[in-house]
């Protein structure tokens, strides 16, 4: 198990090298990592946005807006870069918390008339000022983000008020971000305490034990306003607000007829890691996970909040699954999301964290090694991270050889995640707006591209495009460089200046039918001198394009979020002939695509192959057993043959198209829910 001091140095190493491969101060990259780390946990939402604001007595980097709780937070940091852990002090806390406050109260009393109209402060400041005017705040918190852990002394950060308006206090420190990583689920360790009558649900499964319990409206309001968004399964998220019928159905339900709320709904599908119980209440639970039933929650919370509707006669069932076996306690988290999750229509991007494309890029990833550079004989791979803290993971058991093995390996500089990545490949898709959404904006539609594209082509993953994607990626940070040393950069809306360039570079290939070699990329590990000298020319244009929005558009920030944005800056003429020799053939991108296609059919059977003459023959007669006595019927003639002559023996070892017979009914069943017995050897 990784131990704090070493989640603490491998934190900052990732710091470290996040800042050198992107261009970025150290502050800037550590603030952008943990934020993004906390959106994807529920602490922040994906109203999150950056906007740095410092003068005497102020400072602020960063603020969201949570539209349902109607809370306004604003954030601050300290960033200790230290090896040792530091400690932050009360004087660090109270100071960076009154320089938060102090921005909120002058944002009240109309500070944004002081402030550039197209700068990220101007947006903030007004936001601020309008929300509270219009009475959508009700709750102010103020953040303040560390690598150092906070005093012993502090046990808690009592409330207080910022004009009237009530104001939480809360830091995230290292221990909170150790606490992230530690979780399997992603979501960081908590516990709520309840009372909620149940019934215990006879389960012979060992891996889950079932509960089913009422909660009533009141209990749900306050559990949501404490947690807010960390209580629902990423995969739900995107359920909260009144959409179409069902939404209105349950707001009318709880206004008209309250009493009728447990008949007429279907409650909530929720997971636990542990739970305790007394007398016959649930009185607390570990992990609290809302997999189905956010519209629910947030129907029930909105009634009361918006609409301030009596919600004390609503009764809502909750069907509970405690896993009994932590470390797949992601696995089945998803699991169970997905498969509670068919009555609503759900995003594909919901359950790409189970997708076979991490698989193929993970695999890919393991086994190419990257072209030596310079003369070097040290043989390097690009580490491809799903989940934030894969990479440290991988080391906890290493020997100190074995461990430092690996890090030459898989230098941290050549650590790439899956948000970085979809960043990357939704502005080479020429996407640029719904990348300056956000990273979870961007990553939803990365999601649903690759789906479909894999829907269409089981073979769309392959070697080609895993050695294309990171040379996107190279092209992206070295994109990111250009911009942060250009000497008409202003420290502002570099990130929408990259991805608008980069889009912009793809969207000039793609008028003139042009296709980009990005195999010289691969191989050289950098971008060549000519595609440099381009982006420099790009980005000074981009950049003084989206920074003088149109009239009505003032906001920089907010105009790279239209597509309308997006439709002028793709008008920019740009001169490619700079670059000429990196251009393909289209006959030639043809080809290998076909060649392609073909390796891939070839992996595919051979990796079928091997699965279908690697699982024990028990269980092929366990799932024998299941089409017997479940829908054998639906089988063709030759599927029950081929199943039943493998499970005889009487193919000994089966053919490409026999295994793919084999491998598709198992997986047929699994998808039913079929699971096959452990085998005792």
């Amino acid at each position: 198990m990784i131990s704090l001091k070493e989640f603490h140095e491998d934190f900052i190493q990732s710091i470290l090298s996040d800042s050198q491969s992107r261009g970025l101060l150290k502050a800037q990259s550590f603030f952008e990592l943990v934020s993004e780390d906390l959106i994807q946990v529920g602490d922040l939402t994906n109203n999150y946005a950056m906007a740095e604001f410092i003068k005497t007595g102020c400072e602020v980097y960063g603020y969201d807006y949570d539209v349902d709780r109607k809370i306004f937070t604003l954030i601050n940091f300290q960033f200790f870069q230290d090896d040792e852990i530091q400690t932050l002090t009360r004087q660090h806390i109270n100071t960076k918390l009154k320089r938060l406050k102090k921005f909120a109260e002058l944002s009240m009393e109309g500070l944004y008339n002081d402030l550039e109209e197209t700068s990220d402060a101007y947006s903030l400041a007004f936001n601020i000022y309008r929300h509270v005017h219009n009475k959508l705040i009700d709750k102010f918190r103020l953040l303040i983000l560390t690598d150092g852990r906070v005093t012993r002394s502090i046990s808690e950060l009592p409330n207080d008020f910022i004009k009237e308006i009530e104001c939480v206090h809360q830091v995230i420190d290292i221990n909170y971000l150790f606490s992230i990583f530690t979780s399997e689920n992603g979501t960081g360790s908590y516990q709520i305490e309840m009372k909620i009558p149940y019934l215990e649900v006879p389960n012979p499964s060992s891996e889950y034990q079932s509960y089913l319990g009422i909660m009533d409206g009141e209990q749900l309001f306050e559990i949501y306003d404490n947690y807010g968004q960390k209580l629902l399964e990423q995969n739900v998220r995107t359920f909260l607000q009144f959409r179409g019928g069902v939404n209105k159905g349950i707001r009318n339900t709880i206004q008209y007829k309250p009493d009728m709320f447990f008949a007429y709904n279907n409650g909530i599908t929720a997971t636990a890691t542990h739970v305790e119980t007394n007398n016959g209440y649930i009185t607390k639970i570990t992990n609290f996970q809302i997999v189905n039933g956010g519209q629910t929650t947030s129907a029930i919370y909105a009634a009361k909040k918006n609409s301030r509707l009596n919600i004390s006669n609503v009764s809502v069932q909750m069907k509970l699954s405690v896993v009994n076996n932590i470390e797949k306690k992601s696995e089945f988290v998803s699991s169970v999301s997905q498969y509670a999750n068919t009555q609503n229509k759900v995003n594909k991007s919901d359950f790409f964290s189970n997708s076979p494309f991490h698989k193929e890029m993970k695999d890919y990833s393991k086994r190419i090694w990257v072209p030596a550079q310079l003369g070097s004989q040290k043989r390097t791979h690009w580490f491809y991270e799903r989940v934030r803290g894969e990479y440290l993971n991988e080391q906890a058991y290493l020997t100190h050889p074995k461990k430092k093995q690996f890090q030459i390996e898989n230098p941290k500089d050549k650590l790439i995640e899956k948000t970085f990545l979809a960043k990357s490949e939704n502005s080479w898709d020429r996407k640029p707006h719904i990348v300056s959404k956000g990273a979870q904006y961007s990553f939803e539609e990365f999601a649903n591209s690759v789906t479909n594209t894999l829907e269409r082509n089981q073979l769309a993953i392959t070697e080609s495009f895993f050695k294309d994607a990171i040379a996107r990626v190279i092209l992206f940070r070295t994109t990111e460089k250009i911009v942060s040393r250009a000497p008409w950069y202003e420290n502002a809306f570099r990130a929408q200046t990259v991805t608008y360039s980069i889009s912009l570079l793809s969207h000039t290939l793609n008028k003139n039918k042009l296709f980009l070699n990005f195999s010289v990329i691969w191989d050289k590990q950098e971008l060549p001198i000519e595609l440099e000298q381009i982006m420099e020319r790009i980005t000074k244009k981009v950049y003084k394009e989206i920074t003088n929005p149109p009239t009505g558009s003032a906001n920089v920030s907010q105009w790279c979020k239209k597509e309308e944005c997006w439709h002028k800056v793709r008008d920019i003429d740009i001169d490619l002939s700079l670059i000429k020799k990196m251009f393909k053939d289209k006959d030639e991108v043809k080809y290998e695509q076909k060649s392609e296609k073909q390796q891939k059919e070839l992996d595919n059977g051979i990796e079928i192959q091997t699965f279908v003459i690697k699982t024990n023959i028990e269980v092929w007669i366990q799932l024998y057993g299941y089409y017997s006595n479940n829908n054998f019927k639906s089988l063709t003639i030759t599927q029950r043959d081929i199943l039943k002559k493998y499970m005889d023996g009487k193919i000994p070892f089966p053919s490409e198209k026999q295994s793919k017979v084999l491998y598709n009914l198992y997986k047929k069943a699994t998808k039913e829910g079929w699971e096959a017995l452990s085998i005792q050897m």
